[in-house]
């Protein structure tokens, strides 16, 4: 390897690249009977930018989501109440990995282990937080997902 290893947000291309991976998701999502419903049919503007937003920062871009959206505490009240289903968890990352095809999101193992490890791990959290669990952690840092073991390959 050469040089510095890049965040996920930069070898993914930025912000950019995130919104058209994400407004490709939640175009699949509009059209799943499964998933549809937790969004009221339709998938908001503000919710895909608000979203892209959480991914740009926990992938390691610009911590906007922390200083204008309200962290980690407003993301979890996105997803209290909502019962999320292991079935529409599943569905739900299937469509993430899909969309990321359908993006041109670089295809590397590496990257794609990165992200599709932090929507294994974040659905499942959030699955757990729309729950009516009692141990429900209220406040949290935005994560910051890093390469884990496998940083990408540079020659």
């Amino acid at each position: 390897m050469s040089g510095q290893v890049p965040t996920i947000y930069d070898w993914a291309g930025g912000r950019a690249a995130f919104e058209r991976w994400l407004d490709r998701f939640y175009d699949l999502v509009e059209e799943e009977e499964l998933l549809a419903p937790l969004f009221g049919g339709t998938v908001s503007d503000q919710h895909r930018r608000d979203v892209v937003t959480w991914w740009c920062e926990v992938m390691g871009g610009p911590a906007a989501y922390t200083e204008r959206l309200g962290g980690y505490e407003h993301m979890l009240s996105k997803h209290r109440g909502l019962r999320i289903t292991a079935e529409q968890r599943l569905r739900f990352v299937t469509l993430l990995s899909r969309a990321a095809d359908d993006a041109v999101l670089p295809d590397d193992p590496e990257f794609r282990a990165a992200v599709m490890g932090y929507a294994e791990w974040g659905s499942r959290l959030a699955m757990y937080n729309s729950s009516d669990a009692g141990d429900i952690v209220q406040h949290a840092p935005v994560p910051r997902w890093g390469w884990g073991v496998a940083p990408p390959y540079q020659p």
